[in-house]
């Protein structure tokens, strides 16, 4: 009997193909009560620094492209001068579907994956930045989600119709990361269609995509109102 140990060839990983993040963050603020939460100071730099760092640092990411309001544009550039990624400070839409639309057509012609990020989660790690472009590269979708806590109800005319097992549920983050064809394309069908999808990951599922749902962090949180922002304020000392 040969008794020789038989090896297995080790599994070939995919090459990472390029990956360029969209940050958005033309928002108008409306609900933080006069604060320009963009430029709104955190951790002793405007927030928009702190959120575009986490992606400079990321090797996954080649070329970063910040979407803001035409009167950012200059000051949002000084500010980044200092982070090579950064390839371009460009106007918004009317929508925020217009506005990933216009960061997509801003990224390099060789631009295999696109991440999508909101301008207001400013304590993304680049670890799951990392895993989400990773899961992409892979399934060609992804996005990174935490379990849901809070039990929830689906509500009709005030009245309770059913209660999703909460095991099942996850909250959705960003970075949101596809296939840049794919996105491109499942933007261009949800405006066709006049579909107002909540996410990048709703217009790609109405394709019949699947995503990919990949570890998140729960400090990756989104600052929409002034509280918000004191959160994330005291998280960020506890990262500290």
């Amino acid at each position: 009997m040969d008794m020789t140990k038989v090896t297995r060839p080790a599994r070939k990983l995919l090459k990472l193909k390029r990956c360029g993040a969209v940050i958005v963050a033309a928002g108008s603020a409306s609900r933080m009560g006069g604060i320009d939460k963009v430029m709104a100071p955190l951790g002793g730099e405007p927030m928009i620094v702190k959120t575009v760092r986490a992606f400079q640092d990321c090797d996954a990411i080649r070329d970063i492209v910040v979407v803001t309001r035409e009167d950012l544009i200059r000051p949002i550039t000084s500010l980044l001068s200092g982070m090579d990624k950064v390839i371009a400070v460009v106007a918004g839409g009317a929508s925020r579907q217009e506005s990933v639309h216009l960061g997509l057509n801003t990224l390099p012609e060789k631009t295999e994956l696109a991440a999508i990020h909101d301008g207001a989660r400013p304590l993304v790690s680049w670890q799951v930045i990392d895993r989400t472009v990773r899961a992409a590269n892979t399934y060609g979708a992804a996005a990174p989600g935490i379990p849901v806590k809070d039990t929830v109800k689906r509500v009709q005319g005030g009245v309770v119709t059913d209660t999703p097992d909460r095991a099942s549920l996850r909250a959705v983050q960003t970075p949101q990361v596809f296939d840049f064809y794919l996105l491109r394309g499942a933007l261009k069908k949800a405006k066709e269609d006049g579909a107002q999808v909540t996410d990048d990951c709703s217009a790609v599922e109405r394709m019949g995509f699947s995503v990919k749902i990949v570890e998140g962090d729960e400090g990756n949180i989104k600052v929409t109102t002034p509280m918000d922002l004191k959160i994330a304020e005291m998280l960020l000392e506890e990262m500290q």
